[in-house]
């Protein structure tokens, strides 16, 4: 538990606009960017759950795809299970499954199962091992009917389902969760969040790094949380700790005082 499983250190990310944007703005600055990360540092130990909290903008999905190595930093350094998400990429994406929000990479002619043996041949799965991997799974996040459903007319539901899914493929130390439970309808997402605290962390050991703008998941899921706020870390600790430093009785009080909200 005292070993670090992600360490991120002075971590910036900044974007620069093309050059056919700044034509077509009226009055282009010299350098038009937009610095979305600015110094975050932060450690999770291992088997530790941490949530991600913070407005729309705040920078959360471009912390968790820097982890997952699909961005580079601007500057700073960030490491899973001691790999470094630049030099040892191949190393890093061994070691993490990445669950986005939107289940964008997904083939929408395939079925949600043929779907999940692509991903896996993908990851170098034997493809017995893969086929019973894959049926665990669709079993245990109750997605029996994607096996013959082409992806496209699965529901929103069945489709988040889905990118779990494809996290959970390799059995991977850690796991990084893009709002897990997006679109999903209450009774499930009370599942969800059941198996991630009970048999995902506490069976399992998994370390979890979820995003998440459900304040009543952060509280029931997370050991500990993170409040992102304009690029910049404003708040951390247990969901307790988090009212105290922000002097309110509940979470979302909390957090609203956090972020300088009226």
């Amino acid at each position: 538990m005292n070993k670090a499983a992600i360490s991120i250190q002075g971590l910036t990310k900044t974007f620069s606009a093309g050059a056919f944007l700044r034509i077509l703005m009226r009055h282009p600055p010299a350098r038009a960017v937009t610095e979305v990360l600015k110094g975050v540092s932060l450690e999770v130990s291992a088997g530790e759950t941490v949530g991600l909290l913070g407005p729309n903008g705040a920078g959360k999905t471009t912390l968790v795809e820097i982890l997952s190595t699909l961005l580079l930093p601007t500057s700073g350094t960030a490491s899973v299970c001691g790999y470094d998400v630049v030099g040892e990429a191949a190393r890093v994406r061994e070691v993490v499954g990445y669950c986005p929000s939107t289940p964008d990479s997904f083939y929408p002619r395939l079925t949600g199962a043929a779907n999940l043996e692509f991903f896996a041949l993908l990851k170098d799965l034997e493809p017995r091992q893969a086929r019973k991997r894959i049926a665990e799974l669709l079993e245990l996040l109750s997605i029996d009917g994607a096996t013959r459903l082409a992806f496209q007319r699965c529901s929103e539901g069945m489709k988040q389902r889905l990118s779990l899914a494809r996290a959970l493929l390799t059995d991977p130390p850690v796991l990084l969760l893009d709002e897990p439970t997006k679109s999903l309808d209450p009774l499930l997402q009370a599942e969800i969040r059941k198996f991630l605290r009970q048999t995902v962390v506490d069976k399992l050991g998994k370390t979890v790094f979820l995003i998440t703008h459900d304040l009543a998941e952060a509280e029931q899921v997370c050991d500990r949380l993170v409040i992102l706020h304009q690029g910049r870390i404003v708040g951390t600790g247990t969901p307790r700790q988090i009212r105290a430093a922000f002097g309110a009785e509940g979470l979302a009080g909390a957090f609203m005082n956090a972020v300088g909200a009226n």
